[in-house]
């Protein structure tokens, strides 16, 4: 809806980017407060919340790229204007994963309570950040004429299509995972063995994904055949590893 926040001369601050670092501070603050509340050094958390995010930034724009290699080859310059869109979440959370793994170790942390630490944070940090792809018009819906709440994108400088009513696919998403938030915090409080709202948020957020998939309307995002796309298959895998995972967590109680 409004790309462009301020823009003073050659000075131009996106809001598709700064609510992008309002959700990750957000996230991380909640992080750093559940890690003093267990007893974990909170610089440990700060530093592994920025090698995580510097590797889902590098994940997601490197997954857009691969699917739009042809158009990148092309206009290779345009792989930094990240501030256009154009970073897929999967992508990155692939990415964050291993290098999680690696800094928790390295730095003698319980890898699975970590996961618990930033789950919800993850939840949030995602809700807002959709609010930035709505701001800047990327990830949008499909044609949705008739539908009462219907959103018609009209600043030139958007980039979804202009002019025509679009399923808000990026505050239907942003709406889950403000859900997916408040019930990781519930859960937490219940929580029976670590490793559980890491899993858990992979859990719900799969199934949001899948879901908003059939009302996205930007082809881009790559496709496995007629309308099911690349993130419909990823989120497919994750909620089946998600629930395999859950199951044998809760037996074993890591």
């Amino acid at each position: 809806m409004h790309p462009v926040l301020i823009k003073i001369g050659p000075l131009t601050i996106h809001t598709y980017g700064v609510l992008i670092a309002t959700g990750f501070l957000l996230g991380l603050a909640l992080a750093v407060r559940q890690a003093k509340k267990q007893g974990i050094p909170s610089d440990k958390i700060v530093d592994l919340g920025f090698y995580m995010l510097i590797a889902a930034l590098i994940g997601s724009r490197l997954f857009f790229v691969l699917v739009e290699a042809g158009y990148f080859l092309r206009n290779p310059l345009d792989i930094f204007k990240i501030w256009e869109g154009g970073l897929v979440f999967y992508g990155g959370v692939i990415f964050a994963i291993p290098v999680a793994v690696w800094y928790a170790k390295k730095k003698g942390l319980d890898t699975w309570s970590a996961a618990d630490i930033f789950a919800p944070s993850l939840a949030i940090g995602h809700a807002i950040g959709r609010l930035g792809c709505f701001s800047a018009g990327c990830c949008y819906g499909s044609p949705a004429e008739g539908l009462p709440w219907a959103v018609t994108f009209l600043n030139p400088e958007s980039l979804a299509r202009i002019g025509i009513p679009l399923h808000p696919t990026q505050l239907y998403e942003s709406a889950g995972e403000f859900i997916n938030f408040l019930i990781l915090i519930t859960l937490r409080k219940r929580q029976s063995f670590k490793g559980q709202l890491f899993w858990a948020y992979l859990l719900i957020y799969s199934v949001i994904r899948f879901t908003v998939e059939f009302f996205r309307g930007d082809e881009v995002r790559g496709f496995i055949f007629g309308n099911f796309s690349i993130s419909h298959g990823i989120s497919l895998l994750i909620f089946i590893s998600a629930v395999a995972a859950i199951l044998v967590f809760r037996k074993k109680k890591i």
